[in-house]
C-alpha cells in the first residue's frame, strides 16, 4: 500500500480540520476515513498523540466537553496553515491522488483472488470430472458464482471513485492555478503602486539617509535638509538596476538602506542625541510610507 499521508504531512492536515471546526478525536478520526471514501482510516494511536503534539506546540488548545477532549486551533496554527496554503493545496491533491492507489490497489487484489479462486475450481473440476456431481461441487460453484459477482462489484465502485478522484483532482488544480494567477496579479498590482509611491516618497528616505552617512544638520534647519534631500534623491541607491519585480526592487533599496546607516553608525559612533534625532527622522518616514502603503497606527 502506498503511504496515504508523508512525513509530516498528516500534522498539516489536522491543522486544516480544526480550522473548519473544533472537533473531538473521534470525529477527527471519522471525518479523514470519510475524505478517503472509506478506503483509510488512521488509528487512535496516530491521531491522538498528534493532536497532543500540536497542543504543545502552542498550535491547538482543547476544552473537556461531555467528558471528551474538543480540539481549537489557535491563532499561531492558522498563522502556520495560512503560511503552507501552497503545500495544503499540494497535499489535497496527493490525497485524491491516494485514493486512486488505494481504489487500484483494491481492484487488483480482488481480481486476483477471483483468479486464483477460478483456478482452484478448474483443479478441482479436473480432479473430479469422473465423479457424479455432488453437493460440495454445487456449493463450489455457489461460491465461484458469488465470488465474480462480489468481483464485479469491487471492480465497478473502484472505477467510480477513481473517476471521481480523477475529476476532483483536476478541479483542484484548475483552482489552484486560478488563485496563483489571482494571487500573481494582486502582487504586481500592489508592487507596482508601491514602486510608483515610493519613487514619490524618496526624499524622506534621503533625508534619512544624509543625517547618518552625510552628517545630520541640526534640528530646525530646514533649507539644509531640504537642499540634502534633493541632492541625493536623484543619486542614493542609482547603482541598483531594476529587476522588473517592483517587491524586489523595494526590498533591495531597504536592505542598502540599513546597512549604510548601519555601517555608518557603526564606523563613527552614535550619541544619545543622534539617536533621538533618528527617531524623529524615522517617525517621519514611517508616517508618510505609512500612508503610501496604507497602514495604519
Amino acid at each position: 500500500m502506498p503511504p496515504v499521508f508523508a512525513h509530516g504531512r498528516l500534522r498539516l492536515y489536522l491543522l486544516k480540520l480544526l480550522d473548519e471546526a473544533p472537533r473531538h478525536g473521534y470525529e477527527v478520526i471519522r471525518l479523514l476515513e470519510e475524505r478517503f471514501q472509506g478506503l483509510y482510516a488512521p488509528s487512535a494511536g496516530t491521531v491522538y498523540p498528534r493532536l497532543a503534539k500540536l497542543e504543545a506546540e502552542g498550535l491547538v488548545t482543547h476544552a473537556t466537553e461531555g467528558g471528551r477532549k474538543v480540539y481549537s486551533i489557535t491563532d499561531a496554527g492558522r498563522a502556520e496553515l495560512a503560511d503552507r496554503g501552497g503545500e495544503l493545496a499540494d497535499l489535497e491533491l496527493e490525497i485524491r491522488d491516494s485514493v486512486t492507489e488505494l481504489a487500484a490497489e483494491i481492484r487488483d487484489d480482488v481480481r486476483g483472488a477471483a483468479g486464483d479462486l477460478r483456478r482452484e475450481m478448474r483443479a478441482a473440476a479436473s480432479a473430479s470430472a469422473t465423479r457424479v456431481e455432488d453437493e460440495s461441487w454445487k456449493a463450489a460453484k455457489e461460491d465461484l458464482r458469488k465470488a465474480r459477482q462480489e468481483w464485479k462489484e469491487q471492480a465497478r465502485r473502484a472505477k467510480d471513485e477513481s473517476r471521481r478522484a480523477r475529476e476532483e483532482a483536476q478541479q483542484a488544480r484548475r483552482q489552484a492555478k486560478e488563485a496563483q494567477e489571482r494571487a500573481r496579479e494582486e502582487v504586481q498590482r500592489i508592487a507596482g503602486q508601491l514602486q510608483e509611491q515610493f519613487a514619490k516618497s524618496g526624499g524622506v528616505l534621503g533625508s534619512l539617509a544624509g543625517a547618518w552617512l552625510g552628517g545630520a544638520p541640526a534640528a530646525g534647519s530646514a533649507d539644509a535638509s531640504a537642499a540634502a534631500e534633493a541632492g541625493r534623491s536623484s543619486e542614493w541607491a542609482a547603482d541598483l538596476t531594476a529587476t522588473g519585480d517592483p517587491a524586489r526592487d523595494l526590498d533591495r533599496l531597504l536592505d542598502r538602506f540599513r546597512d549604510e546607516v548601519r555601517d555608518a553608525a557603526r564606523d563613527r559612533g552614535v550619541t544619545s542625541a543622534q539617536v533621538a534625532e533618528a527617531r524623529r527622522h524615522l517617525e517621519a518616514a514611517r508616517g508618510r510610507l505609512g500612508t503610501t502603503f496604507g497602514v495604519t497606527s
